[in-house]
């Protein structure tokens, strides 16, 4: 008898907790959706049509809403679990786009998936050699990393830490008629003319400096997030930042806040090390670092329009080995004369240019 109601006993309590078990609600889990992009490529020339293609699996419960986002716009918003959407690709700007599919259940439980897909140029850069049609002299203590012309001036703005200035030259002759030193723990990078002010960028301090074109009283400072200064330039409107990334950054003269962020791609791929620049008849000109080459960049979508060659010049500068030159580095536009000037770090030279289709 005691065998038999310990026996019934546990019968009993398994009978219990399994009951319990089977009326205890079961874990909502969130949605999962596939995502797929067609045609399968790395890269897309812009233009090309692509197709998202969704599939959202649920384990239980019910699907509320699926969106489909492309650089944070809605493409799709309902209840099928598979989709196909049609995404133009013609008016996109060059480098990543993301996507982001966002699926909601009745009982709110959210999954998420992402993906990216990337625009390249649809045409090939204009190919350009060059002539040289004038020479002026340079100074060679000049590690260059802004020029620009204002006002019939050649203003420059140097690197090194100790040896960064901003100077006014007269150009045909190189006579300094105006100089500013930085603090010897700056390395100075870029410089911009716009509004009465000049604006300079440092290497890697983060931060920028704003003075008074006439005077170079500083007037101001602050700070970006890129981690490095690089070139700048302005459109008449914003300035335009590099990093020595493919990417520039437009910014509000006046705040120094971000209004545009502009990747620079050609039909194969990214331009990186985009250092110097120059805003000429409407296309930003980059010099990219360590190279000979010039590439014209299209402001409204980063499409690289065509590339300047511009090897040979070292050959025809005095070669002196106890004064070492640095790479080419320095464009400047004369907007009243339409001439163009390049220059390299430590050069002896300036050269003005014009370039020649090939």
């Amino acid at each position: 008898m005691k065998k038999l109601a310990v026996l019934t006993f546990f019968l009993s309590l398994t009978g219990i907790l399994l009951l319990q078990c089977s009326s205890t609600p079961k874990r909502s889990r969130k949605p999962v959706t596939a995502i797929d992009i067609l045609p399968k490529s790395k890269l897309y020339p812009q233009g090309t049509p692509i197709t998202i293609q969704t599939k959202t699996n649920v384990k239980n419960g019910t699907i509320q809403n699926i969106t489909v986002e492309v650089d944070g716009n809605s493409y799709f918003s309902g209840k099928t679990l598979e989709n196909e959407i049609k995404v133009a690709t013609d008016q996109m700007s060059m480098g990543k786009h993301s996507i982001k599919v966002t699926a909601i259940k009745t009982d709110s439980v959210t999954g998420e998936n992402y993906s990216d897909f990337t625009i390249v140029s649809d045409t090939k850069p204009v190919e350009y050699t060059y002539e040289i049609t004038a020479t002026y002299p340079h100074n060679t203590k000049f590690f260059t990393e802004g020029l620009l012309i204002h006002d019939g001036y050649l203003y420059e703005g140097t690197g090194e830490k100790g040896q960064s200035v901003i100077a006014k030259q007269i150009m045909k002759t190189g006579k300094i008629i105006q100089e500013k030193k930085l603090d010897s723990k700056y390395f100075g990078e870029g410089i911009s003319i716009l509004n009465n002010k000049l604006y300079q960028l440092t290497y890697k301090a983060q931060t920028g400096f704003i003075y008074d074109v006439k005077t170079f009283d500083k007037t101001g400072e602050w700070h970006y997030d890129s981690k490095e200064g690089w070139g700048l330039t302005n459109d008449g409107t914003n300035l335009i930042m590099s990093d020595g990334t493919e990417n520039l950054r437009f910014l509000n003269p006046e705040n120094l806040q971000v209004v545009k962020n502009l990747s620079v791609y050609d039909n194969k791929g990214p331009i990186k090390y985009l250092n110097e620049l120059e805003y000429i008849t409407g296309e930003i000109w980059a010099n990219v670092w360590t190279t000979n080459t010039i590439v014209r960049i299209d402001p409204n979508n980063g499409k690289v329009l065509g590339r300047i060659h511009l090897t040979g010049l070292l050959s025809v500068m005095y070669r002196n080995e106890n004064k070492p030159i640095d790479v080419l580095n320095g464009i400047a536009w004369d907007a009243k004369t339409n001439a163009i000037y390049v220059t390299g770090k430590l050069w002896p030279k300036l050269f003005e240019i014009v370039p020649v289709k090939k």
